[in-house]
């Protein structure tokens, strides 16, 4: 074997960054792939399956006081359950300031209405305090789990002010 002037430690050094490299890009391809879909306030019709996770992704106004809150009546357990949240950055655009993802579970086949209240006191009549905001979603759970990509159905819808509509 002819010496290419690449020393042997070296050459293992090179082997292991790009089988490293690799494993990286195959480990963010699948994550993309199994990622839960995000929905916004512009989709009011969730179609998903027994076993999918998704997230409600909503404005996050720090400076006002203001949280988002998952309002009564809430969604019915047998067929939907909340996974947490979290807050991320806003996106690409700029000056889009941070966004908050409310997790959800799809645990089994029904029908069941999600209602997103931002609130400050959030507590009894906190849909009339001002400022206050309401989402709604119908959320259906579906058959049997869809294979990952699979379409999902979801139609566009404007969150009204809350107590105007």
């Amino acid at each position: 074997m002819e010496n290419s002037g690449i020393a042997r430690g070296t050459r293992a050094l090179v082997i292991a960054t790009a089988i490293a490299a690799l494993l990286i890009a195959l480990q963010s391809v699948f994550s993309q792939l199994s990622a839960p879909r995000i929905y916004t306030a512009d989709d009011s019709e969730i179609a998903v399956s027994p076993g999918d996770r998704f997230s409600v992704q909503v404005g996050e106004e720090g400076a006002g006081g203001y949280r988002w809150i998952i309002a009564d009546p809430r969604p019915d357990p047998a067929v939907l359950r909340a996974a947490g949240s979290r807050v991320v950055p806003g996106g690409p655009r700029a000056g889009s300031g941070r966004v908050r993802r409310l997790g959800f579970r799809a645990v089994r086949p029904g029908r069941t209405d999600l209602r997103l209240l931002r609130c400050r006191r959030c507590g009894t009549g906190a849909a009339d305090e001002p400022g206050a905001r309401s989402l709604n979603f119908r959320v259906t759970v579906g058959g049997p789990p869809h294979a990952r990509g699979g379409s999902r159905q979801v139609v566009g819808w404007r969150a009204a002010p809350s107590g105007r509509g």
